[in-house]
């Protein structure tokens, strides 16, 4: 793991400068903000430890532009669990795994962690040093299994969450795919229509001496004088827009208030809550299900989550732990764990069982999902068709105002 130092201040404002190991800086911010700091600044060492780390990544730089998918690395984990149990040597697997594999960059990887293996580490510490493919829950995981002897069981454990977790963003994907795909072709047809239509009817008006415009109809003719004459301030405002969102969202506090708003968004927050409570079930239940201590599973959700501020409850229910509470009062007091989680955590927890609860708690958020999911596209389609009307409605009617006016002065005279 990577070497990070670190400047923060304690509860007494005391400035404090360490260095300490972490599977990333967001494992270590809140790992120190838990003891009482508050983080002002995180910076990974560039030292030997980290080149050791950047080999394997530089030897299979001629893959940049593949990519390692949940699918790719399902099928991996269920026949490295399969060759396990048949009683094949650790290095035989990855051997076979690696003529099987059918990503270029997945079969580097493998060659890559054969060859530390065979050096004499273990395969969890092999598997850390790619954390963009293989990440903390992955390598908690193989790590729990390797000490309690039941690599094979966890890895069909951690192919079955995979799987499941690829069906919950295919179910989401497909679900946004028909309205984004609407919203993109009323987009363009707007476009169309004040780009080249417009225009033409802009002539027709002065050639027959329309001096003052409606002003609906200046409106259009400014947005459309803006995207036939100016497109280009229009374009570098958008892509200064997108680089600008991407910088802030990449900052700690543009990071959390992103996170945020995900939450809060109208309509896409309900759904995006249901997607991390979820997440956080199954996660939970796996990791615990393979034998990983309590604390160490909650930190590794936490960092899992995808989203800062419910893996700050996390955290914080896992420091509520180690001081001899339950898990179920932290999670209550965040407001972001509804009153059922939390009653079926406390059960379940109360009677030996929290992994079996969790489960089932994954699988309700599940179908709640699936139910958002089908619903959402169902309400979706009309606001859609709505304002497309709205939006062709507003050009054609400001297109006839002059028009009509037109008329009138001609039966007038």
């Amino acid at each position: 793991m990577p070497y990070y130092t670190y400047v923060a201040k304690d509860s007494l404002g005391k400035v404090q400068k360490g260095r300490s190991e972490a599977e990333n800086e967001q494992v270590l911010v809140r790992r120190l903000r838990e003891k009482g700091f508050w983080v002002q600044k995180v910076t990974e060492e560039r030292g030997e430890a980290a080149a050791e780390q950047a080999a394997p990544r530089a030897r299979a730089s001629f893959a940049i532009f593949g990519r390692v998918s949940g699918r790719d690395l399902s099928v991996f984990c269920r026949q490295f669990a399969t060759m396990i149990n048949a009683g094949v040597s650790l290095v035989r697997c990855l051997a076979v795994l690696e003529e099987q594999a059918t990503n270029s960059r997945l079969q580097e990887i493998i060659r890559d962690i054969q060859a530390s293996v065979e050096s004499g580490e273990t395969l969890a510490r092999a598997l850390s040093k790619f954390p963009r493919v293989f990440n903390n829950l992955f390598v908690g995981l193989v790590r729990a299994g390797e000490v309690g002897g039941v690599l094979d069981e966890t890895l069909n454990r951690l192919s079955g969450f995979l799987e499941d977790n690829e069906r919950l963003k295919r179910k989401v994907k497909s679900a946004m795919t028909y309205p984004v795909l609407v919203m993109c072709i009323a987009i363009g047809i707007v476009i169309g229509l004040v780009t080249f239509i417009v225009p033409k009817f802009m002539d027709l008006f002065r050639d027959m001496g329309v001096k003052e415009m409606p002003l609906p109809t200046q409106i259009l003719i400014n947005f459309s004088n803006l995207l036939t004459s100016r497109w280009y301030f229009v374009l570098i405002a958008a892509v200064f827009s997108m680089m600008a969102i991407q910088r802030y969202v990449r900052t700690r506090v543009g990071r959390r208030h992103y996170d945020w708003l995900k939450l809060k968004f109208p309509v896409f927050g309900k759904l995006n809550h249901k997607v991390a409570l979820a997440r956080f079930s199954r996660t939970l239940s796996t990791l615990m299900m393979s034998g990983v201590p309590i604390l160490s599973a909650l930190e590794t959700v936490a960092a899992a989550l995808d989203n800062e501020i419910i893996g700050d409850a996390v955290m914080a229910a896992r420091a509520a732990i180690r001081e001899g509470d339950r898990i179920g009062d932290p999670l209550q007091r965040s407001g972001y764990f509804p009153p059922m989680v939390v009653q079926m955590i406390t059960i379940g927890e109360e009677t030996g069982a929290l992994d079996a609860m969790l489960t089932k708690i994954a699988e309700f958020y599940e179908s709640e999902v699936d139910a958002t999911l089908q619903s959402l596209t169902a309400a979706i389609e009309p606001v859609l068709i709505v304002f497309l009307g709205v939006v062709v409605g507003f050009i054609v009617i400001s297109l006839f105002l002059p028009m009509l006016a037109i008329i009138n002065n001609l039966s007038g005279a």
